[in-house]
């Protein structure tokens, strides 16, 4: 533990309030995280709605922007076939998959895409594709080709539609031929495009040894495979999945802009929920996403006057951030799932130089690691009903996030304090002594870095 932290403890016991629950029983993960996990920053990309043209070539063109700006993991959302049965909208789902071992024509070739894959390893970044092992589209090869490998419905006598997705037929994990036609199709974009990873829609959906199983097999292919579960469910962290959906600490984040919640929620969230994971393992924090935006609202809709504030948690928190395509721009409208929509690349600056340094925070920063796993301890204020700080550390790194998440002014200052150092605020430079009161603007955040 570093020596200034020892110090605080021994000269304030009452300073730290340690967010970890020790009465459960904590989990262990067999799953290695690859060591370009630890700063890295995950970018969504929505190829149909990401330029006018909606291919792969003209996506091709922004990389050097991204390259640029920090982004380290780029995620597609379904690059397949989609389904014309039953077809939703003019363009259909993305996850509505026609064939696994195919490329959507709308968005170029297997070639364009591993373009641009190839492009993106040149610069430092990696790839994942979402794969949706959970069902089909219902005019899949697979669906004609080996209906067995399908839930039917007892009544209709048809594919059973999950969810009512009425365009889709859920898989029967049952057989066990699907199951390893399903594990060679994943390898299929590992040794033919070279991607490095894979987002598991409705993962959960999905038996946990089947994940486990799949995995186990495309280790083989590549050791450092990165896996993300479209889940919130412990039970897939241990032998399968490197990183999960934060949606608890996300629908909490919504909850406080609404009112709903408060402090006292974070601190349940910080001293229970988050430890009913493995250390090891990575909850993706994010105010965003395709689901989110075309459906619940964007991220301005939703958290309002706190999009900022609550951006820069999904930074500094224990865990990896989501920025979902535009959101670097401040785009503010909710895109269309099923139609075609274009993203205005010609939004805000003022937001790029923002997520610039949010990027830079974590890159300069190993306290914030999202691999070493150190959690968070809340640092106890003189307005806990307002404001929100904790301290995460890392050798002589310190990281200490203060947030206001009332409405008003906050003059406040950390309590039992008899320590004096300095810190520095990311974001101004302004130097703040760790016994001064702290003046907090309403809805605001400072970051102080030593």
């Amino acid at each position: 533990m570093n020596k200034l932290i020892i110090s605080l403890l021994t000269f304030g016991l009452t300073l730290f309030v340690s967010c970890t629950d020790k009465t459960e029983l904590k989990l262990i993960s067999n799953v290695d995280n690859p060591e370009w996990v630890a700063d890295a920053v995950i970018y969504e990309v929505n190829i149909r709605q990401f330029t006018e043209e909606g291919t792969f070539n003209a996506f091709y063109n922004h990389l050097p922007r991204l390259n640029e700006m920090g982004v380290r993991i780029l995620w597609f959302m379904p690059i397949h076939p989609i389904g014309e049965v039953e077809r939703k909208g003019a363009l259909g789902s993305y996850y509505s998959i026609k064939n696994y071992k195919a490329v959507n024509p709308e968005f170029g070739t297997i070639e364009d895409f591993k373009r641009v894959v190839d492009k993106a390893h040149e610069f430092g970044m990696k790839v994942i594709i979402d794969w949706v092992a959970n069902h089909t589209s219902r005019d899949a090869e697979w669906l004609n080709n080996n209906p067995e490998w399908y839930i039917i419905d007892s009544v209709t006598n048809k594919p059973v539609a999950p969810f009512e997705w009425t365009d889709v037929a859920k898989l029967d994990f049952n057989n066990q031929d699907m199951r390893v036609a399903m594990i060679d199709a994943m390898k299929f974009w590992i040794e033919n495009a070279d991607i490095d990873g894979f987002r598991c829609d409705v993962a959960s959906e999905v038996p946990v040894d089947f994940w486990e199983s799949a995995v186990k097999e495309l280790y083989t292919i590549n050791p450092a495979l990165f896996m993300l579960a479209e889940a919130e469910d412990p039970s897939l962290q241990i032998n399968a999945f490197n990183m999960y959906y934060g949606w608890r600490f996300h629908h909490i984040m919504n909850g406080i802009a609404s009112g709903k919640y408060n402090t006292d929620t974070l601190r349940a969230y910080f001293s229970r929920d988050i430890h009913k994971f493995p250390n090891n393992t990575i909850p993706m924090n994010f105010t965003s996403n395709h689901d989110e935006n075309s459906w619940n609202g964007t991220e301005f809709e939703r958290l309002k006057d706190y999009t900022r504030q609550m951006a820069a948690l999904t930074f500094v928190m224990p865990g990896m951030p989501l920025i979902y395509n535009g959101q670097e721009v401040g785009f503010n409208r909710r895109l269309e799932f099923f139609e075609k929509d274009i993203i205005d690349w010609k939004g805000s600056s003022d937001y790029t130089v923002f997520y610039k340094k949010l990027i830079d925070l974590r890159k300069e920063n190993p306290a914030l690691s999202a691999i070493k796993f150190n959690g968070l301890s809340e640092i106890k204020t003189s307005a806990p009903d307002k404001i929100f700080a904790f301290i995460r550390e890392a050798g002589d790194n310190i990281v200490i996030s203060i947030f206001n998440f009332s409405q008003e002014s906050v003059d406040t200052k950390f309590l039992n304090s008899k320590m004096d150092f300095q810190l520095t605020e990311f974001f101004t430079g302004e130097k703040i002594n760790f016994s001064d009161n702290i003046q907090m603007n309403p809805n605001s955040f400072k970051i102080l870095i030593r």
